[in-house]
């Protein structure tokens, strides 16, 4: 490997959604940085199977407020 070029790669903590922690090797942040997961494995439809609506912030709330009044002209 060329020297400089690359990222920096060190070790990270992954925090679960239940709590569970482990540690992990990446490029993301740096060294000792923790990461905590919104959606992963335990949460996410695809590894359930159970569908729930998550909408953080009224993110879909904003957006139709947003754009209430838009009509497209013909």
């Amino acid at each position: 490997m060329k020297k400089g070029i690359h990222p920096d790669y060190h070790e990270i903590t992954v925090v679960m959604t239940d709590g569970t922690e482990f540690k992990t090797r990446s490029t993301m942040g740096k060294e000792g940085d923790v990461v905590r997961l919104d959606i992963d494995p335990l949460t996410h439809p695809a590894w359930t199977g159970v569908y729930r609506m998550i909408d953080t912030g009224g993110q879909l709330a904003k957006f139709k407020k947003r754009f209430a009044g838009f009509t497209a002209n013909k």
